[in-house]
């Protein structure tokens, strides 16, 4: 097939896959699930605590202990290492039990959690996932493995986070901080905390972390008294491993590929509403990343970055074109139009400045190759193509509200 016939073959694959596409046959019980015995527990065992110690070590990167000897840690920092890393584990727990007792129940070959530290970096470890070691043969047995992962986790993340909304200390707990001398002299004068970052001359623009807020975020936080402001939030343990939960669990529930979300809505709307639904989000995440790279100051951008000048355009043009080529399967009646509107709003976005370019969040275009070359947008067919209960499609629907509760467009971000 040429070329450009191939492109549009593979788009109708993705976008036109009807349920009626795969052979349809009685759902399939398969072989029982492995005993527990058959599971090596003690590698998973052994990542858990892995991981725990990388969250704790990370820890000091967040709480301003980082160039201090751990000979010389307080126990104030092992209290409140302990429990960010115990709260976030709890959550990932949660999250990936939920997987794995859904499986079991439909009798799926699934394995424990694989927790995989990363010390030092980041909050210290990527999450963990569990391996379904067989096809899964129907949409029901798909949608609820899918779908109780992130809703076991939402429900354990919300109540981290509604716990230390209720124990949150007051304003004057920032006078523990390491630094933040601005922060710390508003808050001995005026009993509370400023509305936005202070200056100051030892954190220059670009320096100041700033967690994003999200709709379920707000929310809560209205319900209760002395919550700190997104700028100082991360250095409240309890605080800011419930919003990493809401954070995940948003991640967990994109649209796309073979994420949970990407289940989800493949359950809920077949093979060709989820190639609609996933090829538009990973659009959207992709103006966010543009609108985000352009509108970076020329100070702040990487030195190799900043000696494009105006050629980061072409530079953008290029990521673009690399995404769509993937994305549309080499069809350029599709790339040329979507490139060339990225582009031109991303280029709108950043000479408007604010508040447009809130939208803008670099980081995206890293994520968005992720989801394109290594996670797949498309979601594989599923055999027994059997409809969703209405009680399935009610839960789905709650699910895609909770992805839109808790996602934030740009997470965690300096100014």
């Amino acid at each position: 097939m040429s070329e450009e016939l191939g492109g549009r073959a593979s788009i109708k694959r993705g976008l036109q896959r009807e349920s009626g596409d795969a052979p349809i046959r009685a759902a399939d019980e398969g072989p029982p699930a492995p005993s527990a015995a058959a599971e090596r527990k003690w590698l998973h065992l052994l990542l858990f605590v892995l991981t725990a110690l990388s969250v704790m070590a990370t820890w000091a990167l967040w709480s301003g202990n980082a160039g201090t000897s751990w000979t010389n840690l307080n126990p104030r920092f092992f209290r409140e290492a302990s429990l960010f890393a115990g709260a976030l584990l709890f959550f990932l727990t949660v999250h990936e039990f939920g997987h794995y007792f859904a499986g079991r129940y439909h009798r799926v070959l699934t394995t424990l959690p694989f927790y995989i530290p990363l010390p030092l970096l980041g909050i210290g470890t990527l999450g963990a996932v569990i391996r379904i070691r067989e096809p899964i043969p129907s949409i029901r047995k798909l949608f609820d493995i899918g779908v109780a992962g992130p809703v076991a986790g939402f429900i354990a993340a919300v109540g981290v986070l509604v716990l230390a909304l209720a124990v949150v200390p007051g304003p004057d707990f920032v006078l523990g901080f390491a630094g933040h001398e601005e922060i710390k002299e508003y808050v001995e004068t005026y009993g509370e905390f400023p509305d936005g970052p202070l200056p100051s001359a030892d954190a220059p623009p670009g320096s100041t972390i700033l967690i994003g807020n999200t709709l379920l975020y707000w929310s809560l936080s209205q319900l209760f008294a002395d919550v700190p402001p997104m700028f100082e939030m991360y250095h409240y343990p309890l605080l800011f491993a419930g919003w990493l939960g809401l954070f995940f669990t948003a991640l967990n529930l994109m649209p796309v590929g073979q994420l949970d979300g990407g289940h989800i809505t493949y359950s809920l709307l077949g093979p060709r509403g989820h190639a609609w639904v996933a090829r538009g989000f990973v659009l959207l995440l992709l103006l966010s990343g543009s609108v985000g790279l352009m509108a970076v100051p020329p100070e702040r951008m990487p030195g190799w970055l900043a000696t494009f000048g105006a050629g980061k355009w072409i530079l953008l043009s290029g990521l673009l074109y690399v995404h769509l080529y993937r994305l549309f399967d080499r069809d350029h009646a599709l790339i040329a139009p979507t490139l060339g509107g990225l582009v031109i709003c991303a280029a709108i976005a950043a000479a408007a400045g604010p508040p447009y370019t809130s939208f803008g969040y670099p980081v995206w275009l890293v994520w968005t190759a992720l989801l394109v070359f290594v996670l797949k947008v498309d979601h594989p067919p599923v055999l027994y193509a059997e409809p969703l209960t209405r009680g399935r499609r009610m839960l789905g629907y709650a699910a895609i509200a909770i992805f839109v509760l808790c996602f934030s467009f740009r997470p965690l971000y300096v100014v």
